[in-house]
């Protein structure tokens, strides 16, 4: 997901008035919250990301969301800062960014991981420690199948990428047998 300026500098100004109210762990529980009922009922969420409905009755309904989703007041205000601003569409982004920055200040980071097969538990709980030895971050994982990799898997932790896949070691191979090494 491509996160714009502005849902960077929206999440930034709720992790902050998070930190100040030392609640990073359950705004962003809140958020992930109101997430959940979002996915839930994709009809809403489209229907209140467009702007076609007036701002009182978006605002409405979404405190409404808020509150059965037991997110605080900082939260609600959040979002009705948001509707006012017509940034709820960046909404995913900015629940992403916040993500990423409580993580950071947690002192912990996500790993993407693709692998040709599962993994088991004790291989994910194994490739997360060394993944955290190579970053010094508490490394947690999100992982999916790609069965195109033939064998192994290719983690992506911030910017860096290890490729263990035999995929992309037999495209080496390849590249080296006609360059003619």
């Amino acid at each position: 997901m491509r996160i714009s300026a502005a849902a960077r500098r929206y999440a930034r100004a709720l992790f902050a008035i998070a930190q100040e109210q030392q609640a990073v762990a359950e705004v962003r529980a809140q958020l992930e919250g109101v997430e959940a009922l979002f996915a839930e009922h994709p009809e809403l969420a489209a229907a209140l990301f467009r702007p076609l409905h007036p701002v009182a009755e978006r605002r409405g309904v979404l405190r409404g969301i808020c509150e059965r989703a037991g997110s605080g007041e900082s939260v609600r205000n959040f979002f009705a800062f948001l509707v006012d601003q017509r940034r709820l569409v960046d909404f995913d982004a900015i629940c992403s960014e916040y993500r990423r920055l409580a993580d950071e200040a947690a002192g912990r980071t996500r790993a993407e991981v693709v692998s040709a097969s599962p993994l088991s538990n004790e291989q994910q709980r194994r490739l997360a420690e060394a993944l955290a030895a190579r970053t010094g971050c508490e490394v947690e994982l999100d992982v999916r199948v790609d069965a195109d990799l033939i064998g192994g898997a290719i983690a992506v932790v911030g910017g860096l990428v290890f490729d263990g896949s035999l995929r992309t070691q037999l495209s080496q191979l390849r590249e080296t047998l006609t360059r003619g090494h």
